[in-house]
């Protein structure tokens, strides 16, 4: 006999999980399908820390932001964890940035979110551990905050669980095929039925969907994490130091301590393209020493490089979400976090139950079409500074 669901998530990653919790808090019958085992790295929901703010380049980011604080509080609060580390945020601009400050302090008094900007002397005199060129200025805001990846995607499985969900690992899904009430769901060991599907599978989106007459120009990179370790951690400690971003070419971002003595690193948008399925896995040397290199500069005592992760990439051409049904297969939605979506996490499943259900939620996600010419125009340039 078929089994017959409500919703079918597709992919386990933040997006997925997230959905799954919303759809079955919501009394939907929920089944969730992942690849590979709950919790893997292949993708880009493991590890530790990620970036949750408010400092966004356009207002519609900026109001989402607002959700994604109270989304994370009402996991808190179903769960009684914490999620969210405040630590302030620094965002550095050098002379002559290519990401113009403008964007952010524009969206922000937009929303009325406050916010200092600082010259030189005044970001070094505030945090003595970093050594910036002449000329830096900075934008600093001080509810930006850390929520934690691996262990946050793990709360959001167990809730979904918890509200009736059933999640199964190592299922791979191979299509999707619409029917006149539904989408069956085809995996190797058979069929499920499903009046609606969630397809949240970051680099393997497109295999799902293309079948269905949508192309996605996606680019998969490989990206890579470094944790440093300083001599001595404590001015590296949260409240001592800001998660940080250096919004230049090439853009690097960064972390206090965060659960050991070692401060995160990387940069953003810096890997190889890839796919999901092949990519090395392995420690890229030329990027560590990229990173290695502006770290030492930048951040004289963060001490020496202990590890690298490697992580995926699955990159809009305009940077900006995919967060709707499929043109012509409405019962099918997309959900793309185009590789800054984590922060989002807790909010992102809620959106995406609502399309699903609904067609429509009250959030704007005007920008997170499938039919944006982003996606659409051949000849759209794509920009990934954000």
């Amino acid at each position: 006999m078929t089994e017959t669901y409500d919703l079918v998530v597709v992919g386990l990653g933040a997006l997925g999980s997230s959905t799954a919790w919303h759809a079955a808090r919501r009394g939907l019958r929920v089944l969730g399908l992942e690849q590979f085992e709950l919790g893997h790295d292949r993708g880009a929901s493991h590890d530790t820390s990620r970036i949750l703010r408010h400092s966004y380049h356009t207002p519609a980011y900026v109001d989402l932001t607002f959700d994604a604080y109270e989304d994370w509080a009402d996991l808190e609060d179903a769960t009684g964890e914490t999620f969210v580390t405040v630590t302030g945020g620094l965002d550095l601009f050098p002379t002559g940035a290519a990401i113009p400050m403008d964007d952010y302090t524009l969206s922000m008094d937009a929303r009325q979110v406050p916010y200092e900007i600082l010259g030189h002397d005044e970001i070094l005199e505030r945090w003595p551990q970093l050594a910036l060129p002449e000329g830096t200025s900075a934008l600093y805001q001080q509810r930006t905050a850390i929520v934690p990846a691996a262990r946050g995607t793990a709360a959001m499985q167990r809730r979904a669980v918890e509200h009736g969900a059933v999640l199964r690992d190592r299922t791979p899904v191979l299509a999707l095929e619409p029917t006149a009430d539904g989408v069956d769901v085809v995996t190797a060991s058979g069929r499920v039925s499903a009046a609606r599907v969630v397809v949240s599978a970051d680099a393997w989106t497109s295999r799902l969907v293309e079948p269905l007459g949508v192309r996605l120009p996606l680019a998969v990179t490989e990206e890579q994490v470094t944790y440093f370790a300083p001599a001595d951690p404590e001015p590296f400690r949260p409240g001592r130091f800001p998660v940080w971003i250096w919004m230049d070419e090439p853009s690097y971002y960064g972390f206090p301590t965060y659960g050991e003595d070692t401060v995160k690193a990387a940069q953003d948008c810096g890997g190889p393209t890839v796919t999901g399925d092949e990519r090395s896995g392995e420690t890229d040397l030329a990027m560590l020493g990229r990173l290695a290199a502006f770290m030492a500069s930048t951040f004289p005592a963060s001490g020496p490089a202990v590890r690298s992760k490697r992580c995926l990439y699955t990159l809009t051409p305009d940077r900006d979400f995919v967060v709707s049904a499929v043109p012509g297969v409405p019962q099918v939605v997309v959900g793309l976090g185009a590789a800054h979506g984590y922060k989002f996490a807790a909010t992102f499943g809620r959106l995406l139950t609502d399309v699903a259900l609904d067609g429509r939620t009250d959030a704007d996600i005007s920008a997170f079409g499938l039919d944006r010419a982003a996606l659409t125009d051949p000849a759209y340039e794509p920009h990934w500074m954000v």
